[in-house]
C-alpha cells in the first residue's frame, strides 16, 4: 500500500509517497518546490490570488505524482500550517485546492506542528538522553522543542517565521546593523517562553531541522569539503565556528554576493537572512555552543500515519 504525505509550508510545499511493507515504510519519490504562498500577504492574514496559483501549480504536479505512484486519494494526507493557519482566506483557500485538485488539506495547530517535527527530527538523528533544543524555522512560524530520544519536555510554536521578519525588519540589501538591533530587541519580547523553558531544562545543543540549516550545512560541507553532502545523510554537525563565517557572510553580503556563495540555493538566499539572526540570537542568549541539524521535519513525522 503507497501513501503520498504532503507539508504546504508557507514557504515550500513538500510531497513524500512511501510504501508500508509490513512494519516499515519504504520512500518511493520525494520532492519540494517553492510556492511562497506567505508572500506580500502573511503579515495582512492574507494568501494573496499570485500565492494561490503558484499553489495550484504546485499541487496539480504533487496530483500528477501521486497518480502516477497508482496513491489513493484516500491514502493523501496533506497539512496546512502557518500561513493558511492564519489567514483570514484560508478556508477558502482549502476549498479552491480541494476543487482543483482534489486534494483534502488538514490544517493543524502550532502545537500540533512541532509535535510532527519532533517525531520527524528523532527519526533522522539521535537525540540520545539529555534535553536538546530542536528548532524548525518556517516561512509563517518557528517552532521550538525542548526533548530527547524518547520524550518532549516542553514545546511550542512562534508566529516569526523567515517571511514575516523579512517583510517586518528587512527592508534593506544587505541587512541593516539596526534592523539586526531590532530583530534582537523583538526576539527577547516574543521568545521568554523560551526562555523560561531553556532555563528549566538546560538544553546544552541546537538541533535545527530542515529549511535554513539545510542551506547551512551545505555552505560548511562547500566550505570545508568542496562538495555537497550526501543526500542519503539525515544528520550532521554544524561547528560554531562555521555557522558564525556563514552569519558574517549573509548579514554583510547583498543579495547578488549571496547568490555566489558555494552551497546557497535561490529558494533561501532571502529568507536564510532572517533566520542566522534568530539562530544567532538563540545561541547568544541560551548560551548553546553546540549546532546539530538533520534533513527530517514534519513530513517525516506524518509517516507514522501511514505506519498506522
Amino acid at each position: 500500500m503507497k501513501y503520498a504525505i504532503i507539508d504546504l509550508g508557507s514557504n515550500t510545499f513538500h510531497l513524500l509517497i512511501v510504501e508500508k511493507q509490513g512494519d516499515t515504510l519504504q520512500q518511493c519519490f520525494k520532492e519540494q518546490l517553492p510556492t511562497k504562498i506567505a508572500k506580500a500577504g502573511i503579515n495582512q492574514g492574507q494568501i494573496t490570488e499570485e500565492a494561490t496559483e503558484r499553489a495550484l501549480t504546485v499541487l496539480r504536479l504533487f496530483r500528477q505524482h501521486i497518480d502516477a505512484h497508482g496513491v489513493l486519494l484516500q491514502n493523501v494526507k496533506a497539512v496546512g500550517t502557518s500561513a493558511i493557519r492564519n489567514a483570514k482566506n484560508g478556508a477558502e483557500f482549502c476549498q479552491i485546492v480541494a476543487r482543483e485538485t482534489g486534494i483534502l488539506i488538514e490544517v493543524i495547530s502550532g502545537a500540533r506542528e512541532a509535535e510532527l517535527i519532533y517525531e520527524g527530527v528523532r527519526l533522522g538523528i539521535d537525540l540520545g538522553e539529555a534535553p536538546s533544543l530542536l528548532m524548525d524555522i518556517g516561512g509563517g512560524s518557528v517552532e521550538f522543542i525542548i526533548g530527547n530520544a524518547s520524550r518532549t519536555f516542553w514545546k511550542q510554536s512562534f508566529e516569526i517565521g523567515g517571511q514575516r521578519l523579512l517583510e517586518k525588519f528587512v527592508l534593506t540589501d544587505p541587512i541593516s546593523p539596526s534592523a539586526i538591533q531590532r530583530m534582537h530587541s523583538y526576539f527577547q519580547e516574543q521568545l521568554l517562553p523560551l526562555v523560561n523553558a531553556a532555563h528549566q531544562y538546560a538544553p546544552q545543543t541546537l538541533v535545527g531541522s530542515s529549511g535554513s540549516f539545510d542551506t547551512l550545512v551545505d555552505m560548511d560541507f562547500m566550505h570545508r569539503l568542496g562538495q555537497l553532502p550526501s543526500p542519503t545523510q539525515t544528520s550532521f554537525e554544524l561547528p560554531l565556528a562555521e555557522f558564525y563565517r556563514a552569519y558574517d557572510l549573509l548579514t554583510t553580503l547583498p543579495r547578488e554576493e549571496r547568490m555566489a556563495i558555494p552551497g546557497m540555493i535561490e529558494l533561501r538566499v532571502d529568507m536564510i537572512v532572517p533566520g542566522v539572526v534568530l539562530i544567532a540570537h538563540v545561541l547568544r542568549s541560551l548560551q548553546i555552543k553546540h549546532i546539530r541539524s538533520t534533513t527530517y521535519a514534519l513530513k517525516e513525522g506524518m509517516m507514522q500515519w501511514a505506519l498506522g
